[in-house]
């Protein structure tokens, strides 16, 4: 008789369980996507489109920093920490295709289709500003941090309090655009502070930065 304990059981249950996080995360980004009135071809589409440019920074500009190389903390946990990337003096800016353009493309596209009034996109969005600008900050030698829930909370509010009939679409724009200007573009100026050796406008891309803030934003108005 087998050992319930054995190898086999361990990575037999391990991948039950991992299939069942995937399955109840897939459920949650389809019931979002729906709100968004996406049919799930063109939700598919646009997850793949994100989840590719994630990977892809598109370079602007190289400042020189002389800010000394502090220890950098390895992203991530476990098995998933990411090697560090050395620093040479130089930060290149760049802008994320999963984590800005392909937000920034779609916010626009929802703008074009619901039709939200610009004054409450304006409104939702300043405050989403406003509070990423105030929760965020530079972590020298990593980028700009912010607790991961902060956003989609605001956007959420916002979009329930002035989103009406358009109150998933309010809650992504805002969410979206919200993240982009308070932690990354009102952010630029700290870059000599941070001594990186990339700063990449979009974050960490789809999974933990602008794109997926939107969707929880949506998820939770």
């Amino acid at each position: 008789m087998r050992s319930p304990f054995s190898p086999l059981y361990f990575l037999f249950f391990l991948g039950l369980l991992l299939w069942v996080i995937f399955s109840i995360k897939l459920g949650l980004i389809t019931l979002t996507f729906r709100k968004l009135g996406l049919d799930p071809e063109s939700a598919l589409t646009l997850l793949i489109t994100s989840l590719l440019g994630s990977a892809v920074n598109l370079p602007l500009f190289t400042l020189r920093v002389s800010a000394p190389q502090p220890p950098v903390e390895r992203a991530g946990y476990g098995l998933l920490r990411r090697p560090p990337v050395p620093f040479t003096g130089r930060t290149q800016v760049a802008v994320n295709v999963g984590g800005c353009l392909v937000p920034v493309l779609f916010s626009l596209y929802l703008v074009k289709t619901y039709g939200v009034p610009p004054l409450h996109i304006l409104a939702a969005t300043a405050f989403v500003t406003f509070v990423s600008y105030l929760m965020s900050r530079p972590i020298p030698g990593v980028g700009i941090g912010m607790p991961i829930l902060v956003a989609p909370l605001s956007a959420a509010l916002a979009a329930i309090f002035l989103g009406e009939d358009f109150r998933a679409p309010l809650a992504y724009i805002s969410g979206s655009l919200g993240v982009l200007i308070g932690a990354d573009l009102l952010r630029l100026k700290d870059i000599r502070r941070m001594a990186a050796p990339i700063a990449s406008i979009g974050g960490a891309g789809t999974f933990d930065g602008i794109f997926i803030t939107g969707l929880v934003a949506v998820l939770l108005s």
